[in-house]
Protein backbone atom coordinates (compact mmCIF):
# COMPACT_ATOMS: atom_id res chain seq x y z
CA UNK A 1 0.00 0.00 0.00
CA UNK A 2 1.18 3.89 -0.54
CA UNK A 3 2.05 6.25 1.90
CA UNK A 4 -1.36 8.31 2.38
CA UNK A 5 -0.91 11.81 0.71
CA UNK A 6 -0.33 14.53 2.84
CA UNK A 7 -3.55 16.75 3.68
CA UNK A 8 -3.11 20.11 1.71
CA UNK A 9 -1.81 23.09 3.36
CA UNK A 10 -4.72 25.12 4.98
CA UNK A 11 -5.50 28.47 3.30
CA UNK A 12 -8.34 30.88 3.42
CA UNK A 13 -11.40 31.45 1.39
CA UNK A 14 -10.72 33.38 -1.66
CA UNK A 15 -13.23 34.95 -3.77
CA UNK A 16 -11.87 36.80 -6.44
CA UNK A 17 -14.07 39.90 -7.17
CA UNK A 18 -13.81 42.74 -10.13
CA UNK A 19 -16.17 44.86 -12.53
CA UNK A 20 -15.20 45.08 -16.14
CA UNK A 21 -16.68 46.46 -19.35
CA UNK A 22 -18.05 43.75 -22.08
CA UNK A 23 -15.28 43.06 -23.42
CA UNK A 24 -13.10 42.44 -20.23
CA UNK A 25 -11.02 45.44 -19.34
CA UNK A 26 -10.87 46.61 -16.26
CA UNK A 27 -9.64 50.32 -17.17
CA UNK A 28 -9.61 52.84 -19.96
CA UNK A 29 -6.58 53.33 -22.41
CA UNK A 30 -3.30 53.00 -20.61
CA UNK A 31 -4.92 51.78 -17.50
CA UNK A 32 -7.35 55.23 -16.51
CA UNK A 33 -9.25 54.60 -13.78
CA UNK A 34 -13.54 54.10 -14.78
CA UNK A 35 -16.12 53.17 -12.83
CA UNK A 36 -17.68 49.83 -13.98
CA UNK A 37 -19.73 49.30 -11.28
CA UNK A 38 -23.09 50.49 -11.05
CA UNK A 39 -24.91 51.63 -7.59
CA UNK A 40 -26.17 48.52 -6.68
CA UNK A 41 -23.37 46.61 -7.81
CA UNK A 42 -21.18 49.30 -5.37
CA UNK A 43 -23.27 47.92 -2.42
CA UNK A 44 -22.82 44.45 -3.14
CA UNK A 45 -18.97 44.84 -2.70
CA UNK A 46 -19.57 46.62 0.56
CA UNK A 47 -21.78 43.71 2.11
CA UNK A 48 -18.72 41.54 0.47
CA UNK A 49 -15.85 43.43 1.81
CA UNK A 50 -17.85 44.05 5.30
CA UNK A 51 -17.69 40.19 5.72
CA UNK A 52 -14.49 39.74 5.11
CA UNK A 53 -11.03 39.56 6.73
CA UNK A 54 -8.66 41.02 4.51
CA UNK A 55 -9.17 42.48 1.02
CA UNK A 56 -6.02 42.17 -1.32
CA UNK A 57 -4.62 44.57 -4.05
CA UNK A 58 -1.76 44.57 -5.73
CA UNK A 59 0.66 47.79 -5.53
CA UNK A 60 0.21 48.59 -8.88
CA UNK A 61 -3.86 49.69 -7.75
CA UNK A 62 -2.14 50.93 -5.00
CA UNK A 63 -0.08 53.04 -7.05
CA UNK A 64 -2.93 54.39 -9.56
CA UNK A 65 -5.89 54.66 -7.74
CA UNK A 66 -4.62 55.29 -3.62
CA UNK A 67 -7.54 52.78 -2.07
CA UNK A 68 -8.29 53.11 1.48
CA UNK A 69 -9.66 49.75 1.08
CA UNK A 70 -12.12 50.62 3.87
CA UNK A 71 -15.56 49.38 3.61
CA UNK A 72 -18.01 52.29 2.97
CA UNK A 73 -20.72 51.72 5.75
CA UNK A 74 -22.38 55.09 4.52
CA UNK A 75 -23.94 52.67 1.43
CA UNK A 76 -24.78 50.17 3.62
CA UNK A 77 -26.62 51.97 6.09
CA UNK A 78 -25.60 50.75 9.04
CA UNK A 79 -22.88 51.71 12.04
CA UNK A 80 -19.09 51.40 11.10
CA UNK A 81 -18.10 47.71 11.94
CA UNK A 82 -14.75 46.15 12.02
CA UNK A 83 -12.54 46.89 9.32
CA UNK A 84 -10.79 44.23 7.37
CA UNK A 85 -7.22 43.77 6.83
CA UNK A 86 -5.30 45.50 4.27
CA UNK A 87 -3.23 42.92 2.29
CA UNK A 88 -0.71 44.66 -0.33
CA UNK A 89 1.32 42.26 -2.92
CA UNK A 90 4.45 44.24 -3.40
CA UNK A 91 6.95 42.53 -4.88
CA UNK A 92 10.07 45.32 -4.71
CA UNK A 93 8.71 47.70 -2.35
CA UNK A 94 6.83 50.29 -4.66
CA UNK A 95 3.89 51.46 -2.04
CA UNK A 96 4.39 55.15 -2.35
CA UNK A 97 5.31 56.64 1.72
CA UNK A 98 1.79 58.61 1.12
CA UNK A 99 -0.43 55.68 0.35
CA UNK A 100 -3.59 55.85 2.12
CA UNK A 101 -2.88 51.98 2.84
CA UNK A 102 -0.14 52.80 4.93
CA UNK A 103 -2.11 55.71 7.01
CA UNK A 104 -2.07 53.36 10.03
CA UNK A 105 -5.94 53.70 10.58
CA UNK A 106 -6.35 49.90 9.51
CA UNK A 107 -4.35 47.02 10.22
CA UNK A 108 -2.22 46.35 6.76
CA UNK A 109 0.20 43.48 5.81
CA UNK A 110 2.40 44.46 2.82
CA UNK A 111 3.38 41.02 0.98
CA UNK A 112 6.84 40.87 -0.15
CA UNK A 113 9.62 39.63 -1.62
CA UNK A 114 13.39 38.47 -0.78
CA UNK A 115 14.66 41.29 -3.23
CA UNK A 116 12.69 44.10 -1.48
CA UNK A 117 15.08 46.36 0.46
CA UNK A 118 12.11 48.35 1.86
CA UNK A 119 11.12 49.53 5.54
CA UNK A 120 7.94 50.09 5.95
CA UNK A 121 6.33 51.73 8.58
CA UNK A 122 6.29 49.90 12.45
CA UNK A 123 2.38 49.86 11.90
CA UNK A 124 2.41 47.32 8.64
CA UNK A 125 3.30 43.91 9.13
CA UNK A 126 5.56 42.36 6.29
CA UNK A 127 5.45 38.85 5.10
CA UNK A 128 8.23 37.93 2.82
CA UNK A 129 7.14 34.99 0.58
CA UNK A 130 9.15 34.82 -2.61
CA UNK A 131 12.29 35.24 -4.04
CA UNK A 132 12.03 37.45 -6.69
CA UNK A 133 8.16 37.92 -6.65
CA UNK A 134 5.25 37.16 -4.44
CA UNK A 135 4.33 33.46 -4.26
CA UNK A 136 0.47 33.23 -3.08
CA UNK A 137 0.66 28.86 -2.07
CA UNK A 138 3.70 30.57 0.15
CA UNK A 139 1.50 33.70 1.37
CA UNK A 140 -2.10 32.17 2.01
CA UNK A 141 -0.90 29.20 4.25
CA UNK A 142 0.28 32.27 6.10
CA UNK A 143 -2.44 34.81 6.12
CA UNK A 144 -4.58 31.41 7.27
CA UNK A 145 -2.17 31.05 10.32
CA UNK A 146 -2.96 34.73 11.15
CA UNK A 147 -6.24 34.21 11.34
CA UNK A 148 -7.67 35.38 7.90
CA UNK A 149 -10.14 32.83 6.74
CA UNK A 150 -12.26 35.02 4.09
CA UNK A 151 -9.93 36.73 1.61
CA UNK A 152 -11.30 39.03 -1.04
CA UNK A 153 -9.34 39.83 -3.78
CA UNK A 154 -10.28 42.61 -6.28
CA UNK A 155 -7.19 43.62 -8.49
CA UNK A 156 -5.47 44.44 -10.84
CA UNK A 157 -5.18 42.36 -13.98
CA UNK A 158 -1.72 40.44 -12.88
CA UNK A 159 -2.83 39.55 -9.35
CA UNK A 160 -6.05 38.77 -10.82
CA UNK A 161 -4.35 36.01 -13.73
CA UNK A 162 -1.95 34.87 -10.62
CA UNK A 163 -4.49 33.70 -8.61
CA UNK A 164 -6.99 32.31 -11.18
CA UNK A 165 -4.31 30.89 -13.32
CA UNK A 166 -3.04 28.90 -9.92
CA UNK A 167 -6.32 28.09 -9.31
CA UNK A 168 -6.23 29.74 -5.37
CA UNK A 169 -9.44 30.78 -5.59
CA UNK A 170 -13.03 29.58 -4.42
CA UNK A 171 -15.37 31.97 -6.51
CA UNK A 172 -14.86 34.10 -8.75
CA UNK A 173 -17.63 36.91 -9.72
CA UNK A 174 -17.75 39.75 -12.01
CA UNK A 175 -19.72 42.46 -12.76
CA UNK A 176 -20.33 43.60 -16.89
CA UNK A 177 -21.47 47.03 -17.05
CA UNK A 178 -23.36 47.76 -20.46
CA UNK A 179 -20.12 49.38 -22.66
CA UNK A 180 -17.57 48.63 -24.52
CA UNK A 181 -13.72 49.51 -24.12
CA UNK A 182 -11.66 48.47 -26.73
CA UNK A 183 -8.40 49.58 -28.15
CA UNK A 184 -4.75 47.83 -27.24
CA UNK A 185 -3.99 49.35 -24.09
CA UNK A 186 -6.98 48.89 -21.72
CA UNK A 187 -6.05 46.02 -19.35
CA UNK A 188 -7.75 43.00 -19.54
CA UNK A 189 -9.06 41.24 -16.78
CA UNK A 190 -6.64 38.51 -17.27
CA UNK A 191 -3.13 39.42 -18.13
CA UNK A 192 -0.17 37.59 -17.59
CA UNK A 193 1.15 34.56 -19.32
CA UNK A 194 -0.28 33.05 -22.59
CA UNK A 195 -2.61 30.41 -22.75
CA UNK A 196 -0.71 27.82 -25.50
CA UNK A 197 -2.95 24.68 -24.84
CA UNK A 198 -6.50 23.67 -23.88
CA UNK A 199 -5.03 22.09 -20.75
CA UNK A 200 -3.79 25.73 -19.50
CA UNK A 201 -7.40 26.96 -19.65
CA UNK A 202 -8.81 27.88 -16.36
CA UNK A 203 -12.33 26.16 -16.33
CA UNK A 204 -15.12 27.45 -14.18
CA UNK A 205 -18.63 26.28 -13.91
CA UNK A 206 -20.98 28.91 -13.58
CA UNK A 207 -22.95 29.34 -10.50
CA UNK A 208 -25.14 32.24 -11.07
CA UNK A 209 -26.19 35.10 -13.02
CA UNK A 210 -28.20 38.37 -11.52
CA UNK A 211 -29.39 41.59 -13.35
CA UNK A 212 -27.90 44.27 -11.13
CA UNK A 213 -28.60 47.69 -12.08
CA UNK A 214 -27.43 48.31 -15.45
CA UNK A 215 -25.40 45.89 -15.87
CA UNK A 216 -25.46 41.75 -14.62
CA UNK A 217 -23.03 39.99 -12.10
CA UNK A 218 -21.83 36.37 -13.19
CA UNK A 219 -20.18 33.79 -10.41
CA UNK A 220 -18.06 31.05 -10.89
CA UNK A 221 -16.30 28.40 -9.33
CA UNK A 222 -13.25 26.66 -10.26
CA UNK A 223 -13.97 23.26 -12.13
CA UNK A 224 -11.60 21.01 -9.87
CA UNK A 225 -12.33 18.52 -6.46
CA UNK A 226 -14.28 21.33 -4.63
CA UNK A 227 -14.55 21.91 -1.09
CA UNK A 228 -17.85 21.28 1.02
CA UNK A 229 -20.11 23.75 -0.35
CA UNK A 230 -20.91 24.78 3.31
CA UNK A 231 -17.12 25.32 3.55
CA UNK A 232 -17.62 28.20 0.79
CA UNK A 233 -20.21 30.17 3.20
CA UNK A 234 -19.34 34.44 3.39
CA UNK A 235 -21.69 34.83 6.03
CA UNK A 236 -19.51 35.62 9.53
CA UNK A 237 -21.01 33.52 12.53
Amino acid sequence: MGTPSEPPTPRPLVWVNCAASLDGRLALAGGLRARFSSTEDLVRVQKLRAQSDAILVGVGTVIKDDPSLRVHWELLGEPPGPSPTRVIVDASGRTPERARVLDGSTPTIIATSERSRRNFPSSVLTIVAGRTKVDFRQLFPVLYERGIRRLMVEGGAEILSSILRARLFDRFTIYYAPVVVGGATAPPVVSGLETRAPEEEVVMDLEGLERMGEGYVATYVPRRARRETAEVGWTRE
